[in-house]
């Protein structure tokens, strides 16, 4: 939508006269008014008053039925005395009027003209671009007003809304066709009869025909944000458009006559410019939409019965057990995506409805759970391992905390080291119904390579599905961190007893940490993948030369804490340097110290780097 369009600025270009004649004649009828409206302003006295100039200040619009509007004009005239014009006055005025955008205001009528004390409190009032005027608070609000005129049904008991009826009910028409080569664009609406581009899959070309204005085109091969949704929310989504946006458009088209339709892109924008007034009609269809789908009065009942039936069935109180079911069987049930129905738990109150259905990394991350308002809506115990390696290097508060062992990465999250929280190598029950107690936070925001708009209209954080193409970048939060209770004790009396009688060289060091951790040989060879005979020699023979990986493989199979694998380092001669190999090593060694080593080779191919002991060809065995 160009910036140019303004409705104040339409009606100054073509109504200024009108208004001016009104307010000349009002002057003339109301003059013992005026006077006393200038007697509180100034002493000097007027012999006959007449309007010499008005400016329009403002104009308040309140939407009507159909195409109709009315609105306030607020306009500032300057009076002057007829036989005197150096005498000046300034007195502000309401002038009420009334239209139809149908006939383009044709119809224009002046209504009702009074002084000006303050603006108008419209209930359903039009930005200057002919926009609802819709807050987040709003928004159930006009859904349920939406479903109530054309689909009222829908709001005496649950079930799904047929996008197909609700078009018809509308008097729209829905087609499929192929709309842009690269699935950019998911639909589109006309409001004019105009010509459409539409893309021809079997010639490889954009194509130009005739279309009816009240015409739906939904691309098969996208529908809604590809994982976001369905050709059922799509369909909604345009019908929101011509519901609220017709007079939006309708003013457009008066500016700039190519104006006939959106293009809804994929990206959650639409064609045009993306400031004011186009950004917020597409904001507005892609928050209503879901709303509408899912009545928020029928969907609490539906997804209160199957709460009850879920808790029931699989015997379990706590809701985050059982939340998996339940918005499967909600998306079913209303016909909308995975991702709607969690989205829709969480505005009817469910928070606990965020942490189901995330994948990290391609993997599928446990429900959990926390107190509420425990973090904000951008922040989050989950962090995928390219983002914890990041964080590792670039954050000094963070990389302090991960050099005291005290946490462990495991299942995404990093969570204290204590039998608590971690059993095995995973979080346990407690843990997931506690991660504010036990785990780190983390700061979301979306990566730099997004095709996304930072205010894109879902809540982005909670689409961490595993078909998701939206990126994000994970930081850890220093002041979400800094009150955490943290339950960790000093080293007990042993490791202190271990640091402190290691000698200098490295296989005393390293026969004083076989000792320690209490492993024959044969033991330790397996779960360092390192040759029995290699481990032997380095342990009596004071090696020329070992290799990091080889330290690193000792570390790991021993499941040494942080401070003796940086003993065991230091002994070798050796030290982590600043490329990926090694900020892995040095991840894997400090936060990941109880995996076994082919848990360790998995995360560290899923990064795309060399694997250690056997999987590892080129890896010679020091000697």
């Amino acid at each position: 939508m160009t910036r140019k369009c303004s409705f104040k600025e339409y009606i100054t270009n073509r109504f200024y006269s009108d208004l001016f004649d009104e307010v000349s004649k009002y002057i003339v009828y109301s003059e013992d008014v005026l006077r006393l409206q200038l007697k509180s302003h100034s002493t000097v006295q007027f012999e006959e008053l007449v309007l010499s100039n008005l400016d329009i200040k403002h104009v308040y619009i309140e939407d009507q039925p159909n195409m109709q509007i009315s609105f306030d004009i607020v306009v500032d005239a300057e009076i002057v005395d007829k036989c005197d014009d150096e005498k000046i006055f300034h007195q502000w005025f309401k002038i009420g009027c009334f239209g139809d955008l149908n006939c383009e205001l044709d119809d224009f009528q002046i209504l009702s003209m009074k002084l000006y004390h303050n603006k108008s409190d419209y209930q359903n009032r039009l930005s200057d671009k002919l926009v609802p005027c819709i807050s987040k608070d709003k928004l159930d609000q006009v859904a349920m007003n939406f479903v109530a005129r054309y689909y009222s049904e829908a709001l005496e008991k649950p079930m799904s809304i047929n996008p197909h009826v609700l078009a018809d009910r509308m008097s729209l028409k829905i087609q499929e066709r192929e709309i842009s080569k690269d699935c950019s664009v998911f639909g589109k609406i006309y409001f004019q009869d105009s010509e459409g581009e539409f893309y021809d899959t079997k010639w490889d070309k954009v194509t130009v025909e005739p279309v009816k204005a009240k015409t739906i085109f939904v691309d098969p091969r996208v529908y809604f944000m590809r994982n976001l949704g369905s050709v059922n929310n799509t369909i909604v989504h345009e019908c929101v458009h011509w519901d609220k946006h017709r007079k939006a458009m309708q003013l457009e088209s008066l500016f700039d006559s190519s104006a006939t339709k959106i293009v809804c892109k994929v990206t959650g924008n639409v064609e045009g410019d993306k400031k004011e007034a186009i950004e917020w009609m597409e904001w507005q269809a892609n928050k209503l939409a879901p709303r509408i789908q899912m009545p928020l009065s029928m969907f609490q009942v539906k997804a209160q019965e199957l709460i009850e039936k879920y808790q029931s069935e699989l015997q379990k109180t706590e809701l985050v057990g059982i939340l998996e079911p339940v918005i499967d069987e909600l998306a079913h049930f209303f016909e909308v995506s995975r991702l709607a129905a969690k989205i829709r738990m969480i505005d009817s109150g469910y928070y606990e409805a965020r942490n189901v259905f995330i994948y990290i990394d391609g993997k599928y991350v446990q429900p959990f759970t926390y107190q509420k308002d425990a973090i904000k809506e951008n922040q989050t115990f989950c962090i995928g391992l390219a983002d914890a390696l990041v964080e590792s290097n670039s954050s000094s508060s963070f990389k302090e905390k991960l050099q005291t062992g005290h946490y462990l990465y495991v299942e995404s999250h990093f969570c204290l080291n204590d039998p608590k929280y971690i059993e095995n190598n995973q979080l346990t029950e407690y843990a997931r119904l506690h991660l504010e107690e036990c785990c780190l936070v983390f700061d979301l925001q979306l990566g730099a390579t997004n095709q996304y708009s930072e205010n894109y209209h879902s809540l982005c954080f909670l689409n961490r599905d595993k078909a998701s193409n939206i990126i994000f970048e994970a930081h850890f939060s220093d002041y979400a961190n800094q009150s955490k209770v943290e339950m960790i004790a000093e080293y007990n009396a042993e490791m202190l007893k271990v640091l402190q009688n290691l000698p200098m060289t490295f296989s005393g060091t390293l026969d004083s940490l076989i000792q320690w951790s209490d492993m024959t040989v044969e033991a330790l060879s397996e779960t360092a993948e390192i040759d029995k005979k290699t481990i032997h020699r380095l342990r009596y023979h004071e090696p020329d030369n070992v290799s990091i990986e080889t330290v690193v493989q000792l570390c790991i199979g021993m499941r040494l804490d942080p401070t003796l694998s940086e003993c065991l380092l230091n002994a070798s001669g050796k030290s982590l340097m600043l490329t990926k190999q090694h900020s892995m090593y040095r991840f894997l060694l400090r936060s990941c110290y109880t995996y076994s080593i082919y848990e360790c080779n998995e995360m560290l191919a899923d990064q795309n780097l060399k694997m250690l002991g056997r999987k590892n060809r080129g890896n010679g065995e020091i000697i």
